[in-house]
């Protein structure tokens, strides 16, 4: 990953710390000389989520809470330079069950933070989007003026989101930035999503493999590229104001992407379509294909992962049973 000597000593603070992105975001920033704090979600068991197996965990500063609490957003982003907000609620099939619960935890905890870097005086605010507010493409590749589609409940929570940053650039000029990544995939990844429900199944041994509709296409990414992407966003002035599309500009199947992952783990598993699986008729999102030419212009960013090695990667660390006893491999997860 490219680093850079610009994060050398900043404090920065990461919502969202205990999850897939997060965490590995988390590592990056210190790996490039960055002082991170990391906002975790309060619970009983103590627990800090991915950050827990973290080699670097004893570098981290942990606080744990909820982004809905405005008086503790004041609290944590004092002293920031810079905040990345990645906290949210991201599993679109629990979408359709609890929607109301991603209002008050993306658009409201956008708020929140967003206010709280203000009366802070941050001196940036990196607010992470999804390519999931596009929706459908309506063309290929997508660029940052395609137009935002609120397919799910989600979607348009994160639509909200954004444009909730977005107000408060355009109402008090503070600095925002949105990181909008296409679909993350790599080591640490909710068994909610394709990848690691195909790896974790076959890596236990399954012969048989319960799917939704494996037509649609995605531009996956590789968790350690997001990173470097929105770290290479949140250096550049140049985006203060835009929103920026992260991204391989490389097209692929779900189906296609399924059958590499077969061939790299010498399978012969067999895929299942189940209804269950299915997105409701207008919400399911069929095509997602990145323009990366505005990261591109405006930063030093390139991705450093194709797709095959990306996936090895990610195969390698499933297949490992530390990691692989953490995953329930015979639950469907919305």
């Amino acid at each position: 990953m490219q680093t850079s000597a610009y994060w050398q000593n900043k404090q920065v603070l990461v919502t969202g710390a205990d999850g897939f992105i997060g965490s590995h975001l988390c590592e990056s920033l210190l790996k490039a000389g960055a002082k991170v704090r990391a906002l975790v979600v309060y619970n009983s068991f103590n627990d800090w989520g991915w950050l827990e197996s973290s080699p670097y965990l004893e570098q981290i500063e942990v606080i744990s809470g909820d982004v809905r609490d405005p008086f503790l957003c004041k609290k944590i982003t004092k002293n920031c330079h810079t905040v990345f907000h990645l906290a949210a609620l991201i599993a679109i099939p629990y979408s359709y069950i609890a929607p109301d619960s991603y209002v008050q935890t993306n658009v409201n905890g956008t708020l929140n933070i967003a206010q709280a870097c203000l009366e802070n005086k941050v001196q940036r605010l990196m607010h992470t989007s999804t390519s999931e507010v596009y929706g459908t493409a309506q063309y290929v590749p997508i660029d940052e003026a395609h137009p935002l589609q609120a397919q799910s409940p989600y979607s348009a929570s994160k639509i909200g989101a954004d444009a909730m940053a977005m107000s408060y650039f355009n109402a008090f000029e503070m600095p925002v930035s949105i990181a909008r990544p296409f679909n993350t995939y790599g080591p640490r990844q909710s068994a909610r999503a394709v990848i690691p429900t195909i790896i974790s199944q076959i890596a236990n041994g399954a012969k048989q493999i319960k799917l939704g509709d494996t037509t649609p296409t995605r531009d996956f990414n590789f968790v350690l590229d997001t990173c470097a992407g929105m770290m290479a966003i949140a250096e550049a002035d140049k985006t203060i104001g835009l929103a920026v599309n992260i991204g391989s500009n490389f097209e692929i199947s779900v189906q296609d992407t399924l059958d590499l992952i077969k061939k790299i783990m010498h399978s012969d598993v067999e895929f299942i379509i189940d209804e269950q699986r299915l997105r409701p008729k207008d919400s399911e999102v069929f095509r997602l294909w990145c323009d990366n030419s505005l990261i591109k212009e405006l930063t030093d960013f390139a991705p450093e992962y194709e797709i095959k090695k990306g996936l090895e990667e990610t195969i390698n660390w499933f297949v490992t049973p530390k990691n692989l006893q953490r995953y329930k491999t015979e639950i469907y997860n919305v």
